[in-house]
């Protein structure tokens, strides 16, 4: 997703299956990346495989690598929803279909199943957020505005860096299906 079509992508990961452009640790950006070096960070499922201590410092680092005028979008499992549908269905239905097969409760709780029973530990997943967690882990990790929503399991975080352009990231982000016009933290 390129907001801008005058970026340039730099895909990171850790699984160098999925060809990325640096092969590392979201531990080590800063390692990785100088500071101020980057417009945006896209972040989808990556946060809640890590410990629940290694959050913070890695939000930190998001901040680090973003220029004064960036954002980060982060998407993660939402927790409270999780919890609500088991409550309501059970731990074992499906909640949803993807490309990967049934999602049930226990795949966003502790990781996609399958992906783990086929070696890739990493999948596991090792903390978990609510809207209000995630929301208040960006702000103290430095982040000047911080809005958040929960949709289809998902919570969404937009985190704004002191001299973004607030009103033009979110219609931007509108484009893509993120809807930040009313959230905020």
């Amino acid at each position: 997703m390129m907001l801008n079509h005058d970026w340039e992508e730099t895909r990171f990961d850790i699984d160098p299956g999925v060809k990325p452009d640096v092969i590392g640790s979201i531990l080590e950006l800063t390692g990785a990346f100088k500071p101020q070096s980057f417009n945006a960070v896209w972040t989808s499922h990556v946060l809640e495989h890590l410990y629940a201590h290694e959050v913070y410092p890695t939000l930190r680092q998001f901040h680090q690598i973003l220029k004064p005028d960036g954002f980060a979008l982060i998407v993660s499992p939402d927790l409270q929803s999780v919890a609500h549908f088991i409550a309501q269905h059970g731990i074992g239905a499906i909640a949803y279909h993807s490309p990967a097969g049934p999602i049930r409760p226990l795949d966003m709780l502790y990781g996609h199943s399958r992906a783990i029973e086929e070696g890739r530990v990493h999948m596991a997943h090792r903390t978990g957020f609510t809207a209000e967690r995630l929301g208040n882990l960006l702000l103290m990790a430095g982040f000047a505005t911080v809005s958040v929503s929960s949709q289809n399991f998902e919570v969404c975080a937009l985190a704004l860096m002191p001299e973004a352009d607030d009103e033009a990231i979110r219609r931007s982000l509108l484009e893509y299906g993120f809807n930040f016009q009313e959230a905020k933290a």
